[in-house]
């Protein structure tokens, strides 16, 4: 008879449920803990099969985690997904640096090709970005963009493109507001990004964030040269595209000059993104990521783990790992803010996940977060930022963002990203200019049918053709020489321009 291990995995002692490697039809029988394990309801691959029964409101383990309560009596041999299975009361008990330990620096100290800026930072791309101050100039803004596609950069070849950062506000939005605040530290966390060694502010001339004022006492490098148009002053929108185009070609003259060199893995700044996840996700691609982002962190590097709401019910796993009680209690500080937030909507944090996230075979935000914080390695916790804040501290970090994959990206790249690692097991397509986006498939059959969307496939670590290690080392390589100027494939795609979603927030008056 065949071991249940050759067709489900089991992830930690003690749990509860196995994790289907393959579609398990009714009637199957296998072989577990020394005793027949009869399959009652189908179950999809990447779902969760009962290994005992349990009755009505027991706590199911997975992970060695509670992912939620049962909402009926389950049979062992039962497939446990939303009809059966509830969030149900969360408590958590939280301690703080139980967990955080030393990081071993790596002896070993590997290198890139960067574009190193006046300020120290160093760059992975060299881009020329158009930054909006309001909604008003979005489509003056990309007019001028589109005029920098395809052949024609070919003059500029050491220039990675020219990208309009066009958004939906900026006018009508109380500057003092939250709202307001987080979309001044969005657009002046990409004007002063590393990648962007060209500015063009691009206003309406009557808005809220003047062009002029965007700037004020903004810390950008000294050798990011910097231009302003106002489309008012410059006689409307036509005579403002001739006038941005000549700009951006000035611009485009100047960054050509610029040269990669070689500069040591510590300058790099790696986002930590997931979306469109499934069963597979917390077994393969996240944990393979995290793999790769204690690596970074032994070469000096800095990581950056996101969306707060996917973290809810994981979050006593990071505060263990906090390098102090002040950084494990401003993660919960955002915790209590969501909790605030999401109520005022008339939600709470457990609606998600997604309905794809379900089809997937994830049926709780504690099933998902716990795969999601494994993105994040097991390094320590040394800093907490808000969203769009300018991430400062080196190692293993967390900011604050929504899990809307583009709104959490752009919150990643505003803090000083340079590279951004997205894992998927659904098929999110989703890139981040001006930083480039690995995306790394959680399953060999999406990185097959999507491979022209797809960077690296982890469905290997279930077949056991590979495992977290290998796979966290090739993602780690990858970086690397995505950081050195290899295209992602979203790049060759060209997408990342339509994906500046800065969160909004607050009264719009």
């Amino acid at each position: 008879m065949t071991a249940l291990t050759e067709v489900a995995l089991i992830l930690r002692d003690g749990d509860d449920v196995a994790v289907a490697t393959r579609d398990l039809a009714v009637g199957e029988t296998f072989r577990h803990a020394g005793a027949d394990l009869t399959v009652t309801a189908a179950v999809p691959r990447g779902h969760k099969l009962a290994l005992r029964d349990l009755p009505p409101g027991a706590l199911l383990i997975k992970y060695g985690q509670s992912i939620g309560r049962t909402t009926q009596e389950v049979a062992a041999g039962s497939h446990i997904h939303s009809h059966n299975l509830g969030m149900g009361e969360v408590s958590q008990s939280y301690e703080f640096g139980t967990a955080a330990g030393s990081m071993e620096m790596s002896s070993d100290v590997r290198t890139f090709q960067g574009f190193v800026r006046a300020d120290g930072s160093v760059g992975t791309r060299n881009v020329v970005g158009i930054v909006t101050s309001v909604n008003c100039s979005a489509s003056t803004a990309r007019m001028i963009a589109d005029q920098f596609r395809g052949p024609i950069m070919d003059a500029w070849p050491h220039v990675d493109g020219v990208v309009a950062l066009a958004h939906d506000s900026g006018c009508g939005l109380v500057p003092s507001s939250e709202g307001g605040r987080i979309l001044w530290r969005t657009l002046r966390g990409y004007a002063s990004h590393p990648n962007i060694g060209g500015l063009l502010v691009l206003g309406l001339g009557c808005e809220m964030i003047g062009v002029e004022t965007l700037l004020d006492g903004l810390p950008a490098p000294a050798d990011t040269v910097v231009s302003h148009l106002t489309i008012q002053e410059s006689g409307g929108v036509r005579s403002t595209v001739r006038a941005g185009a000549a700009v951006v070609r000035d611009l485009l003259d100047q960054l050509e000059q610029r040269r990669r060199s070689t500069v040591p893995a510590s300058r790099l700044v790696l986002g930590l993104n997931c979306g469109g996840s499934d069963g597979y996700s917390g077994i393969t691609a996240n944990p393979a990521l995290g793999y790769a982002s204690d690596l970074l962190v032994a070469q000096g590097a800095t990581t950056v783990l996101a969306e707060t709401p996917e973290v809810f019910g994981a979050e006593h796993l990071l505060t263990r790992r906090a390098v102090s009680r002040e950084v494990g209690q401003r993660l919960l500080d955002r915790i209590e803010w969501w909790h605030s937030y999401v109520s005022a909507g008339g939600g709470t944090l457990d609606n998600n996940p997604s309905p794809g996230n379900k089809a997937g075979g994830l049926t709780t935000i504690l099933e998902k977060s716990l795969g999601a914080v494994a993105k994040g390695g097991s390094a320590p916790l040394t800093a907490v930022y808000e969203y769009a804040e300018r991430v400062t501290e080196p190692g293993f970090t967390f900011m604050d963002t929504p899990g809307y994959d583009p709104v959490s990206v752009t919150g990643l790249v505003a803090g000083g990203a340079t590279v951004v690692c997205f894992t998927t097991g659904r098929g999110s397509v989703l890139g981040g200019k001006p930083a480039p986006v690995i995306k790394i498939a959680t399953n060999t059959e999406i990185f097959t049918r999507m491979r022209d969307d797809m960077d690296i496939d982890t469905g290997g670590i279930v077949t056991g053709s590979t495992t977290i290690a290998a796979a966290g080392t090739e993602i780690f390589d990858r970086i690397l020489a995505v950081a050195s100027g290899d295209p992602t494939a979203s790049e060759d795609l060209d997408l990342g321009r339509d994906e500046f979603v800065p969160w909004q927030l607050g009264a719009v008056t």
